[in-house]
């Protein structure tokens, strides 16, 4: 229990543990009932990083030695279909996911088997506050992960714009984009208000969506066009910033965000700005300000979305690449996050980090595997004037 208690710290504590450590929490998981919550969480989360004993988890798994959503996850994570037979399972007790980490780890799965296992969650009454609610939330963030692959799953997804999470399925729908274009009036409904379940989060997104349904961006302009000049709401920026060049009358009222005291109104309107405009010089300051290296998790700072940007924006951010191999080699995981999701956040990160490198600095992003003992030129601290909390991307 000592090694197991040993080896479980360390898959949660680095990046890049000695390899024993997920050979003994795997087997402990995959032998037992239940090693622990800890070693659980831990296997849930691990996706491709115990690929190795993918075997073994599957075998488990048939068997029942263990943990069943654990070793479901853990299958489902690597993109293994051995795991749609357990889910099938479990989707005839209750509504799969509670959790919308736990979404993106089901969307590594092949979209067209695991369409058929989770939409019956979405078919039954559901009330607010529930249990269900809860499944059904994440669920649909299932499904905007999916993008255009949800397609099937329209008739579903417009029967919750009459439910109380209908923001979700707005979202959904934009996401799954022309296959959901006979979902346009409905959105407008809710893009101007009409609609009986809008309220003041939905006319922004609905617009966005319609254009996304239609390809018609004269009122997802108006709409969010109106927002951003407003100078107030700059929940607007992410839908101007996927306009691009379209939303090209509403540059200057953009890039005079970028002066904002909030950090993620900052992030969003340099981004945007550079979508609209393709110049980056006024952006890529903004967004290497907002790298802080000793970011831990906490989601009130906008680290990740600035570094993703930054790989957008690709080889004119060539200034952040020392930063980010830095972050990048760095041994320890996030702090911040609850144990349970503390492994699935930093993967992010990482896949974050890497994928930014890639762009910027081809062949950067896989050199990073140990901490560098140079020292890097770190930019100053951003203001940290924080407004507001991290957000979902639309």
């Amino acid at each position: 229990m000592i090694r197991l208690a040993v080896a479980t710290r360390a898959v949660y504590r680095y990046r890049r543990p000695e390899p024993w450590c997920w050979d003994v929490v795997v087997k402990a998981v995959c032998d037992v009932k239940s090693a622990g919550l800890d070693a659980d969480h831990a296997v849930a989360q691990a996706g491709p990083a115990v690929s190795a004993h993918a075997d073994r988890i599957a075998v488990a798994l048939d068997l029942r030695t263990g943990p069943v959503s654990a070793l479901t996850l853990a299958l489902a994570g690597m993109g293994d279909v051995r795991a749609l037979p357990a889910l099938r399972s479990l989707a005839r007790d209750r509504p799969l996911s509670y959790d919308h980490l736990h979404a993106r780890i089901l969307a590594a799965l092949p979209a067209a088997e695991l369409l058929p296992v989770v939409l019956p969650g979405l078919r039954q009454e559901q009330e607010p506050e529930s249990e269900q609610y809860d499944a059904s939330t994440s669920l649909l963030e299932l499904l905007a992960v999916m993008g255009p692959a949800a397609a099937p799953a329209v008739p579903e997804v417009v029967r919750c714009l009459d439910t109380p999470y209908a923001y979700d399925a707005l979202r959904v729908l934009g996401r799954i984009g022309p296959a959901a274009a006979g979902t346009a009036n409905r959105l407008v409904d809710f893009a101007t208000g009409r609609a009986p379940r809008a309220d003041r989060r939905h006319p922004r997104l609905a617009a966005w969506a319609h254009w996304r349904v239609t390809g018609d961006p004269t009122l997802a302009l108006d709409v969010c066009g109106a927002a951003v000049r407003s100078g107030t709401a700059g929940h607007g920026l992410p839908f101007l910033a996927d306009l691009g060049p379209l939303a090209a009358a509403h540059a200057d009222a953009v890039r005079g965000l970028t002066e904002s005291p909030g950090a993620w109104t900052r992030v969003a309107a340099a981004h945007a700005y550079w979508r609209i405009t393709g110049d980056p010089e006024p952006a890529v300051p903004v967004l290497l300000a907002e790298v802080d290296p000793a970011w831990a998790g906490h989601p009130a700072m906008p680290v990740q979305e600035a570094v993703r940007h930054l790989g957008e924006i690709g080889a004119p951010a060539a200034a952040a690449a020392p930063l980010l191999g830095w972050i990048l080699a760095q041994e320890e995981r996030l702090g911040h996050p609850f144990q349970r999701i503390r492994i699935l956040a930093d993967a992010a990160y990482v896949r974050t980090l890497t994928e930014a490198l890639e762009r910027i600095a081809p062949g950067a992003g896989g050199s990073a595997r140990a901490p560098s003992k140079e020292l890097v030129r770190l930019p100053a601290p951003a203001r940290r004037r924080i407004f507001g909390f991290g957000r979902r991307s639309v």
